[in-house]
């Protein structure tokens, strides 16, 4: 499949928007009992600096994307898969637009987005 022919089924576009305060960055928002899963559309913007926060496990459903976790830098792409530790430094450079599935193991990373705004 092609990167530009990849979407998401109606079940997660339907999801509520994330509240998500950078530029080029989407998500829609599943929320659980202690944790969320953030399916995000992120255009290539660039670099996303170093930052901290609960654990976070991903998987690379579309696109490629570099990961530096703890200083080790990685490329991904559709497929792979990766694992941030609690309180690790990490941040992210996206070289496409990229679709990735992350779970994070805190129940409020982010937000709905409110629909009035």
């Amino acid at each position: 499949m092609a990167e530009s022919e990849f979407e998401y089924p109606a079940a997660i576009a339907a999801l509520p928007d994330a509240d998500i305060p950078l530029p080029g960055v989407r998500g829609k928002l599943l929320q659980a009992e202690g944790r969320q899963v953030v399916f995000f559309d992120i255009e290539p913007i660039g670099a996303i600096p170093p930052h901290r926060h609960a654990a976070q496990f991903g998987v690379v459903l579309d696109g490629e994307m570099s990961l530096t976790v703890a200083g080790v830098t990685r490329r991904y792409r559709r497929g792979d898969s990766y694992f941030i530790p609690a309180g690790a430094e990490h941040s992210a450079v996206f070289h496409t637009r990229v679709r990735v599935m992350d779970l994070f193991d805190e129940p409020a990373r982010y937000r709905p987005r409110d629909r009035a705004v």
